[in-house]
């Protein structure tokens, strides 16, 4: 992932600083999406505070290189191992049980979206579609332990 943020950095002659690589570093080294608080805690060592702000600023940055998505309903982030296309919107799914992210893109969600916004006169800056439920693994748990108890 390291190696994909350079290249952007160098096509937009843009710094990809040590911050900026040791947040996207701590972003998918992380079991669960972390906020920028965990970041900055997960960052600081004796001698050395990393401040929220900076952490923030550093997600800013790899959110508009499309690095680092924002799942908004947890005030958390995750990392785009995807490369989207421009103005294609991301699905993120968000498993209530085990707390696992998934992202996808959906052509018909994004073309029904479209039009609904369309008819709305409505023009996003931007759009993020999150879905809470049950990922497959664990209602396949549920399923079976459902059925150990019968």
């Amino acid at each position: 992932m390291a190696a994909r943020a350079e290249e952007l950095c160098r096509e937009r002659s843009v710094q990809f600083t040590a911050l900026r690589r040791e947040v996207l570093e701590a972003v998918a080294a992380s079991e669960r999406p972390p906020g920028a608080y965990d970041i900055a805690e997960r960052l600081s060592k004796p001698g050395r505070r990393v401040a929220p702000v900076s952490v923030y600023r550093a997600l800013d940055f790899l959110m508009e290189l499309g690095l680092v998505h924002r799942i908004a309903s947890r005030n958390a982030f995750v990392p785009c191992a995807h490369e989207h296309g421009a103005g294609e919107n991301v699905v993120f799914l968000i498993c209530r049980t085990c707390g696992g992210i998934d992202e996808t893109t959906s052509p018909e969600v994004e073309s029904s979206l479209g039009r609904t916004l369309a008819r709305a006169g409505f023009t996003p800056a931007h759009s993020i579609l999150e879905v809470e439920g049950d990922c497959g693994a664990c209602r396949t748990r549920s399923q079976g332990a459902g059925r150990a108890g019968a």
